[in-house]
């Protein structure tokens, strides 16, 4: 089993990277969280593949274990879910003492870890990311929250778990676009943080897609480990960590005016293309590097175009996003392929030309026509 380890200024804790559950029980042995009641959190698409085994696993070291599942998707995530979790906290007794075990994709780990650090003003809480997402980006940094009105992740707060615990054959049972979508995460980590990372991952598609077992313990735990290194030194996004929503920015104005048709992977892909287009209009990457880059998203059967919504319906709403400060857009552009900068220092007119190059970008990915 291997462990990467996170540092925070209010915490330190391992992922845990393996084949199967076989780990779990001596893992929460480990750090001391037996001989306690036991709330796993889940979907009812990913309890139905592995909750009973969790359950039947958990038992026999536990004094209770109750579950709470949902219906899956985003559309799940919000405060009258999070009522319903309290609930079932209440009625089954749990106390401080008490863990949560968020067994799931992003919208369960994300939704688990906010009733964790609410009821009762804070309970333990565990990761056991299902998704390629989830295990590579969600899970890891202490982000939790959910939706409201229509924003994405709009109430939450930072809250980091006692563990992670990655089974890499819970992706057998993914659905093949779930597994696209974490792949635009994978990509983003290598775009921003490590050019030798995205050359890798450019090498690899077919494998990966294929879900080659060594390649994918390889890619977690490049991605684990780079998120770390930046979550270890700006735990609550206050500057560094920001460059982390590359591709977010565009791609959540547009996740939520398709009230999430397309899924967050697939929207922050796009979200890319743009921004990394207006790095290269602002010449601070190549035409080679934006091409090759908009290649390497297609090449995960990632979308690279968007005819749906307009421009200025897109243009407006980033200006209800999080990120946005003093009426001013936030965003994450490349300085190089592997190195990612700030700015606010974007026109409409520059926005604007992103996004319509996304609109017609599917005529000429792979070429160099119309940029």
């Amino acid at each position: 089993m291997k462990t990467i380890q996170v540092h925070t200024k209010t915490s330190s804790y391992p992922i845990y990277l393996t084949n199967g559950f076989d780990a779990l029980v001596s893992s929460l042995q480990q750090a001391q969280l037996f001989n306690r009641k036991v709330c796993i959190i889940s979907d009812d698409h990913v309890y139905h593949h592995y909750g009973e085994e969790l359950c039947t696993l958990l038992s026999k070291a536990y004094q209770e274990v109750s579950t709470f599942t949902f219906i899956p998707g985003e559309a799940s995530k919000n405060l009258q879910t999070i009522y319903s979790m309290y609930e079932t906290f209440i009625s089954h007794h749990l106390d401080r003492s008490s863990l949560i075990i968020a067994l799931g994709g992003g919208v369960v780990g994300d939704m688990a870890g906010f009733a964790a650090s609410t009821y009762m003003r804070g309970i333990p809480f565990v990761q056991i990311p299902t998704s390629l997402l989830a295990q590579v980006d969600s899970s890891v940094g202490g982000k939790v929250g959910v939706d409201f009105m229509g924003h994405k992740n709009i109430i939450g707060s930072f809250y980091q778990p006692e563990f992670v615990f990655i089974n890499v054959e819970t992706l057998r049972t993914l659905p093949q676009r779930e597994f696209s979508a974490g792949m635009a995460e994978v990509i983003k980590h290598g775009a921003i943080l490590d050019a030798g990372y995205l050359e890798y991952v450019k090498n690899h598609a077919a494998p990966l897609l294929s879900l080659d077992q060594e390649l994918l313990q390889t890619i977690i735990a490049t991605s684990c480990t780079l998120k770390a290194s930046i979550v270890s030194q700006d735990e609550k996004e206050s500057g560094l960590r920001e460059i982390l929503n590359f591709g977010h920015t565009i791609g959540h104005a547009i996740e939520t005016l398709l009230d999430f048709h397309l899924v967050h992977g697939e929207c922050v892909g796009i979200g890319m293309i743009c921004e990394s287009f207006i790095s290269f209009k602002k010449g601070l990457i190549s035409e080679d590097e934006f091409i090759d880059l908009q290649n390497i998203i297609k090449s995960y059967a990632l979308p690279a175009s968007l005819t749906e919504l307009s421009g200025d319906d897109i243009y407006s709403q980033l200006f209800l996003d999080k990120k946005t400060r003093n009426h001013q857009i936030q965003f994450v552009l490349l300085q190089k392929i592997g190195k990612a900068v700030r700015s606010a220092d974007i026109s409409k007119h520059e926005i604007l030309a992103a996004i319509d190059y996304i609109r017609i970008s599917e005529k000429v990915c792979g070429g160099k026509a119309n940029i």
